[in-house]
C-alpha cells in the first residue's frame, strides 16, 4: 500500500473505537480510499474465489459466452473490450464476471435482483464465489457502522438500507497487453457508483488515484489488507463530505505488460428503492445542499450504467 493511503487496524473497534471511526473518516475526507488489515476474512476462503475465477477466465470464450451477462451486466460474463469508462470512447482492456445477491426467501425485486449465471462443469464456482460475497458483505456492513459513526449517525444507520441492496462481487481478468502502443487501458480514469467499494487487489502495480494536486498516487495491496474507497451514492448522499475519488488500472510499462492481472471488487449498494437524500448533517451555508432533487438507487444505478455504456 502506499503511504499516502492510510491502513488501519480495525481490532482497534474493541478498545480504541473512536480514534479508528476519527482515522478512517480523515482518511476518507482526504482521500476517499483507506486500507483495513485484520479485517476477519479468512485468506482460504479468497485464495478459494481467485482460483476458481483464474480457471472460469482461461476457458475458451465459447463457454465464457455461455454465462453472458444480460443488458446491464449486472450478472454473469461481460466479455473483453465492452465496458467504457463515463466520457471515454475507448473500451477498458478487461473481462470480467459478476455475482449479485442470493435472495434466501421471496424476492421484492424480481425485475431488479435477478438469478445468477454459473458456469457449467465447475462445481466448486458458486460455493466458492459466494462465500467471498458474503464475507464481503458482512465487512462491508462493518466499514459503513464507522462511516456513520464518522457522519454523527447512529452505527446501524445504514444497516437496514443494504440487507437487499443489489451489491455486486466483480471478478476482473486484465489479459496481457500485446501492443504497447494502444490508446486503451486496463481502466480508464473513473468513479464508482455505489456506496461503498471493498476491493481484494492484486499484488501486482496499476491502480491510481487522482490526489488532490492532481497527482496520481499508486495504490498497491499488502497481503492481508482490504482496500474501501467511497463511491459516487456516499458522495451524493453527503454532499462531498466524503469524496468519490477518480481512480484508473494503467498499463504496466515493459515486460510487466505482457502479465495478466486479476482483482475482486465487491461493489454495495443499498436497497433498490432507498433514497438517496441529502444527510442533514452534510450541508451548511458553508456548504449548500448539491441535491436539493432526490434519486433512488436503483434510478442512480440505471443512469450511471447508460452513460457507462452498459445499457
Amino acid at each position: 500500500m502506499n503511504q499516502h493511503v492510510p491502513v488501519l487496524d480495525l481490532n482497534r473497534l474493541q478498545g480504541d473505537g473512536d480514534a479508528l471511526v476519527r482515522e478512517a473518516g480523515e482518511a476518507y475526507r482526504e482521500f476517499g480510499f483507506c486500507g483495513f488489515r485484520n479485517h476477519g476474512i479468512p485468506d482460504e476462503i479468497i485464495q478459494s474465489a481467485y482460483r476458481e475465477f483464474r480457471n472460469f477466465f482461461a476457458l475458451p470464450v465459447e463457454s465464457k459466452n455461455t454465462c453472458r451477462s444480460a443488458a446491464g451486466g449486472q450478472r454473469g460474463y461481460t466479455p473483453f473490450g465492452t465496458e467504457q469508462a463515463r466520457n471515454n470512447p475507448i473500451p477498458d482492456l478487461k473481462e470480467f464476471f459478476h455475482v449479485g445477491r442470493e435472495m434466501s426467501g421471496d424476492n421484492p425485486w424480481p425485475d431488479i435482483l435477478k438469478p445468477n449465471r454459473w458456469p457449467a462443469d465447475m462445481p466448486a464456482f458458486k460455493s466458492a464465489a459466494m462465500a467471498l460475497y458474503g464475507e464481503l458483505d458482512c465487512l462491508g456492513n462493518r466499514i459503513l457502522g464507522i462511516i456513520a459513526r464518522f457522519l454523527n449517525l447512529p452505527e446501524r444507520w445504514f444497516w437496514p438500507s443494504v440487507g437487499q441492496g443489489n451489491s455486486i462481487l466483480r471478478a476482473i481478468h486484465y489479459p496481457p497487453i500485446s501492443d504497447a502502443d494502444t490508446p486503451a487501458v486496463r481502466a480508464a480514469r473513473h468513479e464508482d457508483i455505489n456506496l461503498i467499494t471493498l476491493l481484494i487487489g492484486s499484488n501486482e502495480a496499476g491502480l491510481e488515484i487522482l490526489a488532490k494536486d492532481g497527482s496520481w498516487v499508486p495504490v498497491t495491496s499488502i497481503p492481508g489488507t482490504i482496500v474501501v474507497n467511497i463511491g459516487d451514492m456516499m458522495k451524493r448522499l453527503t454532499n462531498h463530505v466524503l469524496p468519490s475519488t477518480p481512480h484508473r488500472v494503467v498499463n504496466p510499462p515493459g515486460e510487466a505488460a505482457r502479465e495478466a492481472r486479476y482483482s475482486i471488487p465487491f461493489f454495495m449498494h443499498p436497497d433498490p428503492d432507498f433514497v438517496i437524500r441529502t444527510l442533514p448533517g452534510c450541508f451548511s451555508a458553508d456548504n449548500p445542499d448539491r441535491y436539493p432533487e432526490v434519486i433512488s438507487a436503483d434510478e442512480f444505478l440505471m443512469q450511471r450504467l447508460r452513460e457507462n455504456r452498459m445499457l
